[in-house]
């Protein structure tokens, strides 16, 4: 029985995975309201909440079975993330595994992401990876954008990441420009409901075949210029198409460069992950190309999609690259890499 311990930004966690029965509980304190003034995540407010959260999620857990006496093994994100946001947590978790006697094993919090679309196939078969490998997948949230390949072994290739903005945090920040408060993108995607994506012309960067890289500052640039040219009135009128518009091409650019990579080489899946997995349209279309390329697509359920501590638990457990179990010298990497 693993505890997974997740606190690199805005959300604190715990989750208990059984190596017989999967996920079998989850405890999660979200700190969205607390930031939303701001426009964004403040880390000493988010470290605050940490401090006060966990006592009150370790008490709700406790009350489902004894933890001192079933768990194994504690998981806790050690990076990329803010710096005390994770401090706090890695705290939490030595303390436990000196109070409870049990090995606490650092978790990179991309490769969480980069296995979480294998997590609902944990008690449909015993080897998840089976048939599914080489996997290509798509890791798209507000602070990362990376396309990859997992071969066998379960060893990571980067095949794409953005140069400048990931696409998370060009919509969040589309949606600032159009009025819309953070988080953005969820409801930038509401609004786009109805609009026609086609109806205002922004870029979508590096579409050449050869240009394995993404870009998204031009696209924010692009949107602050069509709005300075409209007015109020006709900002308005038009705001549904001003929304469609803006996350097709955000869309597009990931879609287009996924297409590239499946075309150049052998896949046997696709999969999607971080929180950008969370919209409807992304979804459908990576689905639609795994289906075009006959191959099985993979994506968590939505509550697995942005942070939690589910997918750390998980990756304790299946992955052998992103594990270290010498508690006393594990320490934070806030700018760990997914390779």
């Amino acid at each position: 029985m693993i505890l997974g311990i997740e606190s690199s930004c805005d959300e604190s966690a715990l989750a208990l995975f059984s190596s017989k029965r999967g996920i079998v509980g989850e405890w999660v304190k979200s700190q969205i309201t607390k930031h939303i003034e701001y426009g964004g995540v403040v880390p000493d407010i988010a470290v605050r909440e940490h401090l006060s959260n966990f006592f009150v999620l370790l008490d709700a857990a406790e009350k489902g079975e004894r933890l001192r006496d079933s768990v194994t093994r504690i998981a806790v994100t050690c990076g990329p993330g803010l710096a005390g946001c994770l401090a706090v947590g890695l705290s939490l978790a030595k303390t436990l595994g000196l109070l409870w006697d049990v090995p606490v094993i650092g978790v990179n919090h991309l490769r969480g992401h980069a296995f979480s679309p294998f997590l609902p196939l944990y008690q449909e078969q015993e080897d998840i990876f089976a048939d599914h490998l080489p996997h290509l997948s798509l890791l798209v949230s507000g602070g990362n954008t990376i396309l990859f390949r997992i071969d066998d072994g379960q060893s990571i290739e980067i095949l794409a990441e953005t140069v400048d903005d990931a696409a998370g945090e060009a919509l969040d920040k589309g949606g600032k420009l159009l009025g819309i408060p953070y988080p953005g993108g969820p409801i930038l995607e509401q609004h786009a409901i109805g609009g026609d994506p086609r109806a205002f012309d922004f870029p979508r960067s590096f579409s050449a075949r050869s240009e394995m890289r993404f870009s998204f500052s031009g696209l924010k640039t692009s949107l602050l210029y069509t709005l300075e040219k409209l007015t109020d009135e006709q900002i308005r009128a038009r705001y549904a198409d001003l929304c469609a518009s803006y996350q097709s091409a955000a869309i597009d650019q990931l879609v287009t460069k996924t297409k590239h990579a499946l075309e150049s080489s052998e896949f046997s899946s696709l999969g999607l992950s971080g929180g950008v997995a969370n919209n409807k349209t992304l979804r459908c279309r990576l689905a639609e190309l795994a289906s075009d390329q006959n191959i099985r697509f993979l994506a968590p359920n939505l509550c697995h999609t942005g942070d939690n501590a589910a997918m750390i638990a998980f990756a304790a457990h299946i992955d052998r690259e992103c594990v270290a179990e010498d508690s006393a010298a594990l320490t934070f990497q806030p700018s760990l890499r997914l390779t």
